[in-house]
């Protein structure tokens, strides 16, 4: 990784590709995402939780694969369509990264992404220096996947508070009849969810943390769809 401070002078004449690949790192199985995104995610991906050294211990991944290591939503091909309508931000905001400015945040670019080009893609610069549509786009995902991870302790540390997380425990049975257990993340436990007492309810309420919760809840509802997926996908 190259990461340089993004600016339209040194980077004039860099364009994007943005068609997606798995030689990119594009076809992972699970990806970060955050509360702000969970309404999106839910209605296409399952949302689980991971533990992790940061983020208060865990960090919540929208679910893209089941069966194998790899996204079932990336096309096979090379330069594979999304078959989903809707891209998690942790892909979309490539190749952009977030820098620091003292106190505040900048915009850093990875000029060893294969993405990059002088000659294939969309401009990230207009000519007359402005950001380009696309470049805007990535820039609005960035800062809101960035500020979704700076609010994500509290949210956790609600679940935490709460013991609202449990192991998740899913067996697969592979297509030799063999049965795999998909192991190492966490669900929302809503048995404990549903006889929570009013005054924890309306905590979470207040904090702005039910909403997501419920979304991560209701997520839970796709893994039988993501499953056929893989399912039909290994049988083609």
């Amino acid at each position: 990784m190259r990461a340089s401070l993004l600016d339209n002078v040194s980077h004039r004449d860099l364009r994007l590709q943005t068609r997606l690949d798995a030689a990119w790192g594009d076809a992972a199985s699970a990806v970060p995402t955050v509360p702000a995104e969970f309404k999106r995610v839910q209605a296409h991906f399952p949302i689980v939780f991971q533990q992790s050294t940061e983020s208060g211990g865990f960090q919540p991944v929208a679910l893209l694969g089941l069966m194998e290591a790899r996204s079932s939503f990336l096309g096979l091909r090379e330069g594979g369509t999304w078959e989903a309508d809707h891209l998690p931000w942790a892909l979309e905001r490539q190749p952009l990264l977030v820098g620091r400015d003292g106190e505040g945040w900048v915009v850093h670019i990875d000029l060893d992404s294969p993405r990059l080009s002088e000659s294939q893609g969309e401009p990230l610069f207009l000519p007359n220096g402005g950001q380009s549509p696309l470049l805007e786009r990535r820039v609005s995902v960035l800062q809101a996947l960035h500020e979704g991870m700076q609010a994500l302790p509290d949210f956790i540390s609600a679940l935490l508070q709460y013991q609202l997380l449990e192991p998740m425990s899913l067996d697969i049975e592979q297509a030799d009849g063999s049965v795999r257990r998909l192991g190492g993340y966490y669900v929302i436990d809503e048995e404990r969810l549903e006889v929570m007492p009013g005054r924890a309810v309306a905590a979470l309420h207040e904090a702005g943390h039910w909403f997501p919760i419920a979304m991560a809840v209701a997520s839970l509802a796709r893994i039988p769809a993501l499953l056929a997926r893989e399912q039909r996908l290994a049988r083609a």
